[in-house]
C-alpha cells in the first residue's frame, strides 16, 4: 500500500537516489549531476513536496517548481515526479501527480507546466489521464550525451485558483 508524507530533509538520501536513476535513465531530466540537497532544496517550491511510500521504503517523490521569479507568474509551476526504477508502471506515478495537482491548488498555483522529453511516452500519458493538455513542442531544445534533444510542453490550468 502507498502512503504519501511530506518530503522532509531527512528524506534526502531517496529523494536524491531516486533523482539520480531519473538522470541515469536519459528520459526525465538535461541534468547530468545529482545535486546535492541544500541545491535541491533551493530549486523547489517550499510547499508541495511530497514522498510515496511503499510500507517505510521511499518509492518516488514530487515536487514543484518556480517558472520564472517575475510577480506576474508566481502561480505557475513546473512539475517533477520521479518514481523508483524498481517501482514504475506500478500506479505510483499517478497517485504522486494527483495529489501534487491538490497541494498546488491549496498553494495557490493556477497553472502547472510539465515539461518532457518527446521520447518519454509514459510521462506524457500519464499527464494526459491527469488533466494536463499539450501546449507545444521545443524542437532539439537542448543536448544531451552530445544528442539534440525535442522536449513536450503540457499544462493544466487550475478550475479552481484564479
Amino acid at each position: 500500500m502507498i502512503t504519501l508524507i511530506p518530503m522532509l530533509q531527512e528524506h534526502a538520501a531517496p529523494v536524491l537516489e531516486i533523482y539520480g536513476h531519473g538522470i541515469a535513465s536519459g528520459m526525465a531530466t538535461f541534468e547530468t549531476t545529482v545535486p546535492d540537497w541544500e541545491q535541491f532544496n533551493l530549486k523547489y517550491l517550499p510547499h508541495s513536496r511530497i514522498i510515496a511510500l511503499n510500507g517505510n521504503e521511499p518509492v518516488g517523490w514530487a515536487a514543484l517548481a518556480p517558472v520564472s521569479a517575475r510577480e506576474c507568474y508566481s502561480g505557475v509551476a513546473e512539475v517533477s515526479v520521479y518514481v523508483h526504477q524498481q517501482h514504475q508502471r506500478k500506479g505510483i506515478g499517478r497517485i504522486l501527480l494527483e495529489e501534487l495537482i491538490k497541494a498546488s491548488e491549496l498553494n495557490g498555483i493556477w497553472s502547472l507546466l510539465s515539461v518532457i522529453h518527446e521520447e518519454n511516452r509514459a510521462s506524457i500519458h500519464l499527464h494526459e489521464q491527469c488533466g494536463f493538455r499539450f501546449i507545444g513542442y521545443r524542437e532539439r531544445i537542448a543536448r544531451l550525451d552530445g544528442i539534440w534533444r525535442t522536449t513536450v510542453m503540457l499544462e493544466k490550468r487550475s478550475k479552481i485558483v484564479g
